[in-house]
Order: C-alpha cells, then structure tokens, then sequence
C-alpha cells in the first residue's frame, strides 16, 4: 500500500538541515545543559536538564519529520518525554502569566521559532533526546529535541536552550517565512502566500538551500 504524503512533499533521508545562515553554526553541548526559562513569567528560572526530564514517564513514537521545504522523512522513532508533561514542571516552578498564549523555543546555534501553547502542549509533542534508538546526535538535536510531528520542521527546535513565555506572537529566526501555527494538514507553510505557492517555491529552491548544510564541515 502506498503511503499518502501530506500535501507537496516528497520522501527524503533525514540530513541535518535549516536556515543558511545557520549551516555553520554548531551548538556545541555542554557537559551539563541547562534550560533557561524567562519572559512572561513570575519567576525567570534557569533548570539542569538532567534533573528537569527526571522522573518523567518515557515515550517511544514513530513520526515522520515534515520540511517546510517539501522534503519528509518517514517513520522516525523518537524517544523522549512528553513536552506538554515537561512544561507543567517548568509551569509550576516559574508560574507563566495566565494570558501567556505563545512560547518562543531557541537552540544552541541562535535559532529560535514561536508557537502557539495549544500546539507545543498536544499530545504527541515530545521533548526527545533519542532517534532510532540511539542518543541524539548534535546535527539532529542532542542534547534534547522538540518533536511535533503535525507542525513543519522548523517548529521542531533542535538543541533547546532557552523557552520564553509570550503573550503575543513575535517570528522567530525565519520572519516572514514563519507561520505562527505552521501545520503540515493546513499546509501553513508561510504567513504570506498560500501554502501551495510557496511549494513550488521551496521546490526550485531546495537543492540550493540544502548546499551550505551540505558542504559545512565541524
């Protein structure tokens, strides 16, 4: 049986990808990675990883990753904990303000995106720090990933360092190729522009933006 892709993409190996600007930028783990959490919040906090996903209940889940780009790699195993479990241990601990609707996510390299509370806490969201059954490499997220499945590829940070409450959406690093909810169904690729539009955009430009990732060396 073949397998229905969401609208415009095509099937893709799984490579280390993103912004040009950011080919050549690598975070570097810590030997201790800390969270920092501030913004719309009563008490910034700054959280050791280690003992921050402790105790959490662990979850296995097969989801593809989606590119706003048009490529999709299927049927990744993610192992991780729940994101939306994680948030209420951060919640409890620094209180976001209750109009607080939109986190902004940032990783080691400087690449921050925003997305909607209602999204990041959905079931299914994973805060992951294994794929395929080994630990995260860095290229794909170490030392934890989030991993939502239904929103385009550039609302799954990789190397999270840092989640700012927001009462307000504010773009992340992409700007106006961001959408704040950014779902692959909706095919929500942009805030400009149909989503069909921007397909054959990304398409012709593919090869050329996946060049800078390509040709990076640590």
């Amino acid at each position: 049986m073949v397998r229905e892709l969401p609208p415009g993409q095509h099937v893709a190996e799984l490579e280390r990808f993103g912004l040009p600007e950011f080919a050549r930028r690598f975070g570097v783990v810590p030997e201790h990675p800390v969270l920092t959490v501030q913004g719309a919040v009563r008490y910034p906090a700054q959280f050791d990883l280690a003992k921050l996903i402790d105790g959490l209940q662990w979850q296995d889940k097969r989801a593809d990753l989606h590119c706003v780009t048009t490529w999709s790699a299927l049927d990744l195993r993610w192992s991780g904990v729940r994101f939306s479990e994680l948030a209420a241990r951060i919640a409890e601990a620094v209180q976001p303000h209750p109009r607080a609707k939109w986190l902004m996510v940032t990783g080691l390299d400087g690449f921050r995106s925003c997305s909607s509370l209602e999204d990041v806490l959905a079931d299914g969201v994973l805060a992951a720090t294994r794929l395929n059954g080994e630990g995260l490499a860095p290229e794909h997220g170490a030392p934890l990933r989030l991993v939502s499945a239904d929103q385009y590829g550039y609302k799954n940070v990789k190397q999270l360092v840092a989640l700012e409450y927001r009462l307000t959406y504010e773009p992340g690093s992409a700007g106006y190729e961001e959408h704040p909810r950014g779902r692959v169904a909706r095919e929500e690729r942009s805030r400009f522009l149909p989503g069909p539009i921007w397909r054959r955009i990304w398409a012709a430009a593919l090869p050329i933006a996946r060049r800078p990732y390509r040709t990076a060396q640590r």
